[in-house]
């Protein structure tokens, strides 16, 4: 019984001397390829980007899963993007899809960045009616990250508002001449 014992001892205590440490490594070299990958925009916007809930918290920030895969919100205000009025365009923050040209962008005063057209098959419109609103969410079309939603307030030509989560976006410049 006692031979049994230690030979189960030295099993687990190779399994977690050799076997883990070299999987750990794998997985972290595994999120550095996926971090370079990711903001590439390799894939065509119309390319889905399939990816699992565990790959979405390797990838991300906490903020930014929250925001994108749980369909969470900024707090009005408080994004880097609300203010921000340089040109370029604004992409996905989880794939890298152009979602948002700076052309667009305006000052709406709601809190969020605010656009009043998005890049053609960037985006993606679902109904929704929680916490007792009807609204438009608004997903990349690439991802399916949770943007923000669209509302019928805004400027011309389209009197469309996108008002978009600052924490769903990354922001490309463009490049100087």
């Amino acid at each position: 019984m006692k031979i049994i014992q230690l030979q189960n001892v030295a099993i687990m205590f190779f399994y977690f001397v050799l076997v883990v440490p070299g999987n750990s490594q794998l997985f972290a070299q595994d999120q550095i390829l996926i971090k370079k990958t990711v903001n590439s925009n390799q894939q065509t916007p119309t390319d889905s980007m399939k990816r699992t809930d565990s790959e979405w918290k390797r990838i991300l920030s906490k903020e930014e899963y929250h925001i994108l895969r749980n369909k969470g919100t900024e707090r009005a205000f408080t994004g880097e993007f609300d203010g921000h009025f340089e040109e370029g365009l604004y992409i996905c923050a989880g794939c890298g899809n152009k979602l948002f040209d700076s052309e667009t962008k305006y000052k709406s005063g709601c809190g969020w960045p605010a656009f009043y057209n998005a890049l053609p098959k960037s985006v993606n419109e679902k109904e929704d009616n929680n916490y007792g609103m009807e609204r438009i969410e608004i997903t990349c079309s690439k991802c399916d990250g949770h943007l923000g939603h669209v509302f019928n307030d805004g400027p011309d030509p389209t009197g469309l508002r996108y008002c978009i989560n600052s924490v769903s976006m990354d922001f490309k410049p463009n490049e100087k001449k």
